[in-house]
């Protein structure tokens, strides 16, 4: 009689744990809190934003900023952080290959435009013979700087380079006004704008330095580019509810809204 009461009971508590599953299949065993890492800046506006609207969905969002591109991977990788928002594919698969990361895009966010800023000239024509040019010293962002230099017709680089996104200025085989390019860490670029010509400066970090890319920019890339950012996370992770969630808060039409109100083509939503 015990026995069979026991049965009974056990079999009515998995019967109502299934039916608790099954009204809510989304947010079953799934954790309701997570850190995500952004890069200083505009990331951080955006995210503002992005937390209200997955709040609304159970989903708290704790924001953790970086000064620095080469950080955020590490701490996802450790484990500090559940996901981060502020590289595009380029970096991220040079990221898992030079440092071993097993880190996968779960979602696109923004397009953030490259631009190469002045504090001496105030178009790409008054450039002169021999000036010093400042682009990143990381490999995707460096090759991207490259590239607009090129499309420019500042610089020629070589067409194997080109076409295999991985161009550095050891790939420059004609440079017609004899540039100097100087490769700089990517969050030095603006405080260097007064020992440089003109230099390749991020969107986040510009934008942190008080530079507009549609008033400053003296070179700007086409905000269909191959460069969009994303949502990232490690791979074992990719598949997990929350993980979809975030996704879902940050390409909803609240966020979108806010993005193309609030940088009026500086920042373009990829989703």
């Amino acid at each position: 009689m015990l026995s069979s009461l026991r049965r009974r009971t056990a079999l009515a508590a998995i019967a109502t744990l299934a039916a608790a599953l099954a009204v809510h299949p989304t947010h079953a065993q799934d954790k309701n809190t997570i850190k995500v890492g952004v890069s200083v800046g505009n990331a951080e506006q955006v995210f503002e934003v992005v937390k209200k609207v997955a709040a609304r969905d159970g989903l708290k969002i704790e924001v953790v900023v970086f000064n620095d591109y080469q950080l955020p991977n590490a701490a996802l990788a450790a484990g500090d952080l559940d996901a981060n928002a502020f590289q595009h594919q380029p970096f991220l698969d040079n990221q898992n290959k030079a440092r071993g990361f097993d880190i996968v895009p779960v979602g696109l966010t923004i397009t953030a435009p490259l631009g190469f800023y002045s504090r001496k000239i105030k178009s790409i024509d008054a450039l002169p013979d021999g000036a010093s040019v400042g682009i990143q010293n990381d490999p995707s962002n460096g090759n991207r700087a490259l590239l607009l230099l090129q499309s420019a017709k500042l610089i020629t680089l070589r067409p194997e380079a080109v076409k295999n996104n991985n161009a550095t200025p050891l790939d420059v085989v004609a440079n017609p006004k004899k540039l100097k390019l100087v490769p700089l860490d990517a969050a030095q670029l603006p405080r260097s704008l007064d020992d440089l010509a003109i230099a390749a400066i991020n969107n986040d970090y510009a934008e942190k330095a008080g530079l507009s890319l549609t008033k400053d920019a003296v070179i700007k890339e086409s905000p269909q580019g191959p460069y969009a950012n994303l949502i990232a996370v490690r791979r074992a992770d990719k598949d997990k509810p929350w993980a979809q969630r975030l996704v879902a808060a940050y390409q909803s039409s609240e966020v979108k809204a806010f993005i193309e109100t609030q940088f009026k083509g500086s920042l373009v939503p990829a989703f």
